[in-house]
């Protein structure tokens, strides 16, 4: 029997304690039996295509999204709670079940670290989860670049769509941080190694592959979603297409597997799919449109989460996922930690690590209004809201009891969570509130209509939802809105690119920031996807590594183990 870990083991050191359930229990909970899946080892399988094309997809379960309020750079748990909630209502003896994102190699390198959860409350086997997985974001970075490959190799084979080298060409792709690669020069060395232009790398989560892998229904509407994309413009600004160019079919089918949902278990044994990993400053933020229909017609609660805040993260699932999937979520789940609120309560930026682990009742109240402030987008977006206080070891009584009462006091539902701690036993509470929560008159609303215009799509999420009082449009931004409607393409949803650490377009602004205007500096079709993004802000499509990355921490013992990953 494995030693029950102390109460300052490392995540690594819990999840090693346990054994984990092995995969075909796992599926069987969810009643899937073996030919529905294959097995990538005894914990972690790929649900089979076989078992994709056959279920129904009749989605009957309840939906609880999990988003968070404006966060420190290291994140407030939303896997945590989210993975936590799961155990916690299957404690209750519902029939739940999980979905998440899958991580990132730049985070889990950079600053942020894993993304399976923490404590007693992660997915197993964290190690194979936060690292290569069953490659389906090697995948998706592959697609990418052969699709960067096939443009390159259309113009210097004679250019017949002509395409204008000058334009937004279609970037590479690769799944780390590295800012060196933001800006290079592609064909150099003569003829015979292509066209001379300027060229661009972003982190594969920023793909706009990624997004329709999360997005696509099947793989029909996969092929379709890959054939639509636009990889450049010609000399008259016209659209190029991955299908002008004739790689749809290809790059598609090295997304076959991808498409195929994740299966793995909680340290509890409860299911959970990890599947896509698109970013919420960038992309739409959440997991697979396919994991959640089958989550949800084999469970009576799917718990998932949305990236980042709720005005990203929780106003991309309704205004985008909701809108072209008819996923909705019955009740919004927020979280909020104390270190968080310090820091708003304080107005830091940059955040001092130090300073926030001070007890600070004070502060902790004084940064209240931005959790308050996401409650009222939840509701805006027409979904109930329960607060979960997620809460971290150095936190005192007084600060979490300050949080309560004052929640409390506005008739917001708040629980405190110790599920890092407690596993599914430290979410009861929570559980229970937001199971009571579910109200069936309730229904996720998207703030605008598609017919409304790019401006008023804009407008309407920039001043409803982040408090602007109103928008700037660069000149080139003012370009990109009047090609994108010759082209009849402003009928789609807008996914609005910015920094998550505050509700403006600038980090620096802490709590809840009056008096501002928004900046959009340029916007882009992603037609696969079916949106279109909004640049704001600094936001970088491939973001760079730290003074002292996280890699710096992992290593590769002479036994085989990987430590320092958590």
């Amino acid at each position: 029997m494995p030693e029950t870990p102390s109460d300052s083991a490392s995540d690594a050191e819990i999840a090693r304690s346990v054994t984990p359930t092995p995969i075909d229990d796992i599926a069987a909970t969810l009643g899937i039996g073996p030919d529905g899946f294959e097995r990538y080892g005894d914990h972690v399988a790929k649900l089979s295509a076989s078992f994709l094309r056959e279920a129904d997809g009749s989605a009957n379960g309840n939906l609880i999204l999990v988003t968070g309020m404006t966060p420190t750079p290291r994140g407030e748990g939303k896997t945590v709670t989210t993975v936590g909630l799961g155990q916690a209502l299957a404690a209750l003896g519902e029939r739940a079940s999980i979905a998440v994102r899958e991580p990132s190699l730049g985070p889990v390198f950079g600053v942020k670290g894993g993304a399976a959860g923490g404590g007693h409350s992660q997915l197993l086997p964290m190690e194979r989860i936060n690292l290569h997985f069953t490659g389906d974001i090697h995948a998706i970075t592959a697609a990418h670049n052969l699709l960067a490959a096939a443009v390159d190799a259309h113009v210097h084979h004679g250019n017949e769509l002509d395409i204008d080298v000058r334009s937004n060409v279609w970037s590479r792709a690769l799944d780390t941080n590295d800012r060196a690669l933001r800006n290079v020069v592609l064909g150099l060395g003569g003829p015979e190694n292509g066209v001379p232009r300027e060229g661009s790398f972003e982190i594969t989560a920023a793909s706009e592959l990624m997004a329709v892998v999360c997005l696509a229904t099947d793989y029909a509407d996969l092929r379709e979603r890959v054939a639509r994309i636009v990889v450049a413009s010609d000399r008259t600004g016209d659209p190029v297409t991955a299908g002008d160019v004739g790689v749809e079919g290809a790059v598609a089918a090295l997304l076959r597997d991808a498409l195929r949902p994740n299966l793995v278990g909680s340290i509890e044994g409860v299911p959970a799919f990890v599947h896509g990993g698109p970013f919420a400053n960038i992309a739409h933020g959440t997991n697979t449109a396919v994991a959640d229909r089958i989550g949800l017609d084999r469970s009576d609660f799917l718990v998932t989460e949305a990236g980042f805040s709720s005005e990203l993260g929780a106003e991309k699932f309704v205004d985008i996922v909701t809108r072209e999937t008819g996923i909705a979520p019955d009740v919004a789940v927020l979280v909020v930690s104390v270190r968080a609120l310090k820091r708003h309560g304080l107005s830091m930026w940059p955040v001092d690590e130090e300073r926030l682990a001070d007890p600070d009742v004070d502060a902790v109240l004084d940064g209240l209004d931005n959790a308050v402030h996401h409650v009222s987008v939840l509701e805006r977006l027409g979904l109930p809201a329960v607060v979960a206080i997620n809460r971290f070891p150095g936190d005192t009584d007084e600060e979490i009891e300050a949080i309560e009462a004052a929640l409390t006091d506005r008739n917001v539902p708040v629980a405190e969570s110790t599920v890092h701690r407690d596993g599914g036993d430290g979410g009861i509470e929570l559980a229970r509130l937001t199971r009571e929560a579910i109200d069936d008159a309730s229904k996720a609303t998207p703030l605008y209509p598609s017919s409304a215009s790019i401006r008023e799509k804009i407008e309407t999420v920039a001043t409803g939802l982040y408090g602007a009082d109103g928008v700037e449009y660069t000149e080139a931004a003012a370009d990109d809105i009047e090609r994108i409607e010759r082209r009849g393409c402003d009928d789609l949803p807008v996914c609005l690119s910015k920094t998550p650490y505050s509700l403006s377009d600038d980090p620096s602004r802490t709590g809840v920031p009056t008096g501002w205007t928004l900046t959009v500096r340029s916007i882009d079709v992603a037609a696969g996807a079916g949106f279109l993004v909004a640049l704001t802000g600094d936001v970088l499509r491939m973001p760079g590594l730290p003074a002292e990355p996280a890699a710096n921490n992992i290593d590769l013992e002479s036994d085989g183990t990987i430590s320092g990953l958590f």
